[in-house]
């Protein structure tokens, strides 16, 4: 099994991706600049960290297999985590991506559609740089898991389909995806790597 850093271990998708790896039987290094939601238990070990700090971003993942980050890009841009993480010589990066960099079918990205909404623009264009900076990535092996348009908080199914770079729609014309199943996605993906140095989707 492996020991898994995570970025921002106590958010929506950082909380529900420590669960997955938990039951897994992986270790995971938790990492959050508030430590307080975090429960100490067995297989868990916290750091509390303000990611923007370099040295201590570096100093918590070392030894680790590989980082996930789970953080808001907008408060974490690329270059933030991906030289501490080089610097601490772990070689893996997974990343929650975001939705706004996916292609639409006809080719243009969710982000430049019409109606996009502006309170998230901010957020989905850091996403798309992120993405940007990782392609440009020549040393680590990095993975840039996109959700579909909604990420919500519902059950865990264990069901749902993989894209690569097209926005995922189901069949009633939806486009969503739950924490915990793209968790379970994400996970699947630690365990038997399938998208090295590249960007796919979850949805249902």
């Amino acid at each position: 099994m492996s020991k898994i850093a995570i970025i921002g271990a106590t958010g929506r998708a950082g909380s529900q991706l420590l669960e997955e790896a938990l039951r897994r039987g992986h270790s995971v290094v938790a990492i959050a600049r508030n430590t307080e939601k975090l429960v100490p238990r067995a297989g868990v070990t916290v750091k509390q960290v303000d990611a923007l700090d370099a040295h201590a971003l570096q100093q918590a993942v070392s030894g680790s297999d590989m980082v996930i980050s789970a953080a808001h890009f907008a408060t974490l841009p690329a270059s933030a985590v991906i030289g501490p993480v080089k610097q601490a010589g772990v070689q893996r990066l997974l990343v929650v991506g975001g939705a706004g960099s996916l292609l639409l079918p006809g080719g243009g990205r969710v982000i430049d559609s019409a109606g996009f909404p502006d309170e998230y623009r901010a957020e989905a264009s850091a996403g798309a740089e992120f993405l940007e900076a990782l392609r440009q990535e020549k040393e680590l092996d990095w993975t840039f898991l996109s959700p579909s348009a909604e990420f919500v908080e519902t059950e865990r199914t264990g069901t749902f389909r993989l894209g690569q770079d097209e926005l995922l729609v189901s069949a009633e014309g939806r486009s969503w995806i739950s924490f915990a199943d793209y968790a379970i996605a994400l996970l699947d993906e630690v365990q038997t790597p399938r998208h090295s140095r590249q960007r796919f989707t979850v949805g249902y």
